[in-house]
């Protein structure tokens, strides 16, 4: 199925279940979190199990592992939490919302560092792109806002939701915690439009990489935008699951 047809019956379905989101219990929001949380910080390496992740979740420490990844899960959770409160508010994202939902995912592990856009130069292991120099990090957030609120207003939500990630990814502004920040933020929008959250698997790990070096060094956004789709199209099926609607 091509992008545009994805799209399609991402739009089908969304109006199809529209009415149906009362009808899912509290269990399944509580399952998204937790499958969220485990796969968005073990594509960042923290080596917590699903079910360790659950646990950590419910205040008990796994011995031997290390702090860090204890406070990554609770940190996580927190922000999730964050960005439903905001979509309540209908609060709209800017350069303070990224900051404050980045300051959570950081904060017990690096306080200095959390919230604040980075004063060094990086490179991030193993992809092919190199980010933005640190005296032009500033400028480049104000112009993500602006396409936001501009050019990307145009399109599809999910495809801004897309670009959303795509595009902090690029800039890598924090010293650490950009690929977490990026998918809560992609979330964040999702939400913000009525489609479900998505939890993009540590399985599709590789997958996720490519299709990130493919739009960050050819400016070719379709493999990341059909990963968005898949995964939202996968979560309605989940949906649909749980409602008896198979």
């Amino acid at each position: 199925m091509d992008l545009q047809k994805k799209l399609e019956e991402i739009e089908i379905k969304k109006n199809l279940l529209q009415d149906s989101k009362n009808k899912l219990d509290q269990s399944f929001y509580e399952d998204f979190r937790l499958r969220f949380t485990y796969n968005s910080n073990a594509i960042e390496g923290n080596t917590l199990s699903l079910q360790e992740t659950k646990v950590v979740l419910e205040g008990i420490t796994i011995g031997g592992k290390t702090l860090r990844e204890h406070f990554e899960v609770i940190n996580h959770q927190e922000a999730i939490f964050f960005i439903e409160e905001l979509v309540r508010k209908k609060v709209s994202i800017s350069e303070q919302i990224i900051r404050e939902i980045h300051y959570l995912v950081l904060k017990n592990i690096n306080d200095r560092e959390a919230g604040k856009y980075r004063s060094c130069n990086v490179l991030i292991s193993g992809a092919k792109h190199i980010p933005t120099e640190s005296y032009l990090i500033s400028q480049e957030m104000e112009q993500l806002i602006d396409l936001y609120r501009n050019e990307w207003g145009k399109k599809n939500a999910v495809i801004r939701a897309s670009r959303l990630h795509i595009f902090l990814v690029k800039i890598h502004p924090f010293i650490d915690g950009n690929g977490r920040t990026s998918r809560l933020l992609m979330n964040l929008e999702l939400l913000k439009n009525n489609y479900p959250a998505i939890a993009i698997k540590n399985t599709q790990r590789v997958q996720y990489y490519q299709a990130l070096d493919e739009a960050h060094c050819r400016a070719n956004y379709d493999l990341f935008d059909n990963l968005v789709a898949d995964c939202i199209l996968d979560e309605y099926e989940r949906q649909m699951f749980l409602l008896n609607w198979n």
